[in-house]
């Protein structure tokens, strides 16, 4: 039974998103280790595949994410969105880095994703803690098996094309 390809991967990519959105929803025993599991799902399908270079989707996501969430609505949508945005900008460079570079673009990403939510919360009324700033460092140590795993799965499901 052949398989369509590009079917396949949307399926992945869906299959991926609701899973981060599942993590993010999921409660960690230790707050600090629980990274911003949609970012860096995003992350690496903006890099490697077209459909999130509709940036319209990428916000929808945002709002998604924040009704879930119950965070302020449309800060992670423009949070997402600036992300999504600067990807498609430098996505030709940053697909061809090496991973130690690539990791370091990726800590840089989540850090200013923060940034742009710390804007949001202070206009808000609202000071998060230092605990605030753990996420983009433990999404940039969780990022090269995000990548892994991610890829592999595309991988399979190509050979099980051939």
């Amino acid at each position: 039974m052949k398989f369509n390809l590009l079917r396949d991967e949307k399926a992945l990519l869906r299959m991926s998103v609701v899973a981060a959105v599942v993590f993010t929803l999921l409660p960690f025993p230790i707050p600090l280790v629980k990274p911003y599991w949609v970012a860096l799902v995003l992350i690496y399908w903006v890099l490697e595949a077209t459909y999130f270079r509709r940036l319209e989707m990428v916000f929808g996501l945002g709002l998604l994410l924040d009704l879930l969430t119950g965070t302020l609505f449309g800060q992670h949508a423009l949070s997402l969105l600036i992300m999504a945005y600067l990807l498609l900008l430098f996505r030709q460079r940053i697909r061809f880095y090496p991973p130690w570079q690539m990791t370091l673009i990726v800590f840089l990403l989540l850090a200013n994703d923060r940034i742009l939510q710390l804007w949001v919360l202070w206009l808000a009324g609202q000071v998060p803690t230092w605990e605030y700033w753990m996420s983009p460092i433990v999404g940039a140590a969780v990022w090269p098996w995000v990548f892994l795993l991610l890829d592999r799965i595309r991988s399979k499901q190509r050979q099980r094309q051939n």
